[in-house]
């Protein structure tokens, strides 16, 4: 460059071009850093398998729930990465050290919060292969094996459950088609998309020359107060309206109600596009009426989403299949074996009657990840969010047929008769009340008293580490969710949680007696004050020391009556009685809606 070039360019703003490093040795193979060699491997990895067999014969040795607080770890950990390698041994003596005793065991006989968190030896195994195989399967050229396992998978899983013929991958000149996601969630999410792309599709043919922001604005969905919070989420992402619906006795969304709400908003100026039902809700496992809600949404061209999360797998069993009934009208379907079919977390199976309306919402082609059999192949990186994907079906075909459809059913209709025979323990303790309708695992129940009692109750028996559950609200009132969870559960399993709360019960109810003393001894002094108030208003002192009556009606009349310790002792007597020998009243819903929530105004609760 010349110097007339450097001068003229000294005004501009110079750019730094970084050079390259100055190496004085490149690494050879022989001199990377290895963190494990194969024989290692070999060896840690065999151990590791042994690891993860003591641990789960063990489980139940452990805490349900750590006794640690939010940061716990921060100050455990170095506060940098190490320069150097470390051993593999030095590696799990810390997960032992200090990852375990922060650790919330989903596998423990005890652990009976949430859903189960699927789990078996298969589906571990399948995993691993998974892992040691490494392929991002986001096409059918980028792993064909893994997209063509995950077809016959959802064809084989759809017709476990009993699904029409229609939502199946590879019935002949279908239409529909499966795709396995991360999560429920996800599902939800992506068919309301697709619901959304048709529906604005359409309404751009109607209505040419209306902004599409006015167009959006108008749409609404719908789905039942029980639903799970991930279709509000949708929506909020989505940026449609929801209109959340009151349910039946049994807590569940009837055929009815749906259909004054879609008329109410339409006479609103609003578009009613998407319902989304539950099939086993989270709250208290309760099953929308398909068969009433499904004609409903033909006939106002609704997109119909079911989501059966928890439930669907119970499904592969006949005697469950009348709660999917109406499942002929829906438009999609998911359910994931990852909660109750021993598949290991992420497993989300979901179905659509036409896939082509999905796809056509997220499809996204760059040049780089087209290929040459596209004609004639599905790629999957057109169903979902993400572009990659793990190879998740491989775990579906080992569990499916290490256990076979018999043995998963026999796994299912345990867990059921568990449930049941846990319900039938609550029901025969006069101390509780049950509040769902047992159908499937779960279990909800409530000490009779009022909400504050339960919640204590609640904490307790979380707090105390030999058992975990959570809460829900049904009917504006606090309940407690019990879950059959373990894979091996058994009648003891059932006895001995049983056991746990029914002493946490007596406990809790011990204390709110010596509460309910301890208030009346705060009365006593209250009504002895009262008594030393009368002595003062009885008689006054004039400024010689001499005493007069107060007047000649005033309570000078006592003395015909009852002395101040009469009067003290009974008013003593009458509460304590009151308080001893009443039976506490529940505490009912009223029907009035609380206050205005605070959230998104697109969230619309319908009473």
């Amino acid at each position: 460059m010349s110097e007339t070039t450097t001068s003229s360019s000294s005004s501009r703003a110079s750019t730094t071009i970084p050079s390259t490093p100055n190496m004085e040795t490149t690494p050879t193979v022989e001199d990377a850093p290895n963190g494990m060699s194969r024989d290692e491997f070999r060896q840690y990895g065999k151990e590791t398998v042994d690891y993860i067999v003591d641990y789960l014969e063990n489980i139940q040795k452990r805490r349900v729930v750590p006794a640690i607080e939010p940061g716990y770890l921060k100050d455990l950990i170095p506060s940098e990465a190490p320069n150097a390698p470390e051993s593999f041994e030095s590696v799990m003596e810390d997960f032992e050290k200090l990852i375990m005793p922060g650790i919330t065991h989903w596998q423990h006989p005890r652990f009976h919060a949430y859903f189960p968190a699927g789990n078996s030896f298969p589906s571990i195994i399948a995993d691993m292969l998974s892992d040691a195989i490494g392929c991002v399967g986001f096409s059918w050229a980028a792993c064909p094996a893994m997209t063509e396992l995950e077809l016959i998978m959802l064809d084989w899983f759809g017709k476990m459950i009993g699904l029409p013929a229609e939502f199946l991958p590879l019935t002949e000149n279908g239409k529909g088609g499966g795709v396995i996601q991360s999560s429920a969630s996800e599902c939800n999410f992506v068919t309301l998309l697709a619901a959304r792309f048709e529906v604005m599709k359409e309404l751009r043919q109607r209505f040419p020359f209306v902004e599409e922001g006015l167009l959006l604005s108008k749409l609404i969905a719908y789905c039942s107060k029980e639903a799970h919070s991930s279709v509000e989420k949708a929506c909020m992402i989505g940026m449609v309206k929801l209109r959340i619906l009151e349910t039946d006795s049994k807590f569940r969304l009837r055929g009815e109600t749906l259909r004054n709400a879609i008329q109410e908003d339409r006479n609103l100026g609003l578009i009613p596009f998407f319902v989304s039902t539950t099939l086993g809700t989270t709250s208290c496992c309760s099953f929308d009426v398909l068969s009433e809600i499904g004609p409903i949404c033909k006939d106002n061209e609704l997109w119909l989403h079911v989501d059966a999360a928890y439930s669907g797998s119970a499904f592969i069993c006949p005697e469950f299949r009348p709660l999917m009934n109406g499942i002929e009208y829906a438009m999609s379907f998911n359910t994931n074996p990852n909660k109750w079919l021993l598949i290991n977390f992420d497993c989300s199976t979901m179905w659509v009657r036409d896939r082509f309306k999905l796809t056509q919402a997220l499809v996204v082609d760059p040049l780089y990840l087209q290929h040459s059999w596209m004609d004639k192949s599905i790629d999957y990186r057109h169903w979902g969010i993400p572009l990659s994907r793990r190879f998740r079906s491989l775990k579906l075909w080992f569990v499916i047929r290490m256990y076979g459809i018999d043995g998963l059913q026999k796994y299912i209709r345990e867990h059921v008769r568990l449930a049941k025979k846990m319900e039938q323990l609550l029901r025969a303790d006069p101390k509780f009340e049950i509040v769902n309708e047992v159908i499937m695992g779960l279990v909800c129940f409530r000490m009779k008293g009022d909400d504050e009692l339960n919640q204590t109750l609640l904490t307790r028996l979380n707090a105390s580490g030999r058992i975990h559950m959570v809460p829900a609200s049904l009917g504006d009132r606090f309940v407690i969710r019990f879950c059959v969870c373990a894979e091996n559960a058994t009648d003891k399993d059932i006895e001995v949680a049983y056991e746990i709360i029914s002493q946490a019960t007596q406990h809790v109810l011990h204390d709110s007696v010596k509460a309910a003393i301890a208030e009346e001894d705060e009365e006593a002094v209250a009504l002895e004050e009262m008594v030393a108030d009368l002595n003062i208003q009885e008689t006054t002192v004039d400024n010689k020391g001499i005493t007069r009556q107060a007047s000649a009606d005033g309570p000078r009349h006592l003395e015909r009556q009852l002395s101040k310790e009469e009067i003290l002792a009974q008013k003593q007597h009458e509460s304590l009685a009151k308080k001893r020998y009443s039976v506490p009243v529940p505490v009912v819903a009223t029907g009035e809606p609380d206050a205005e929530p605070c959230c998104s105004p697109t969230i619309l609760v319908s009473s």
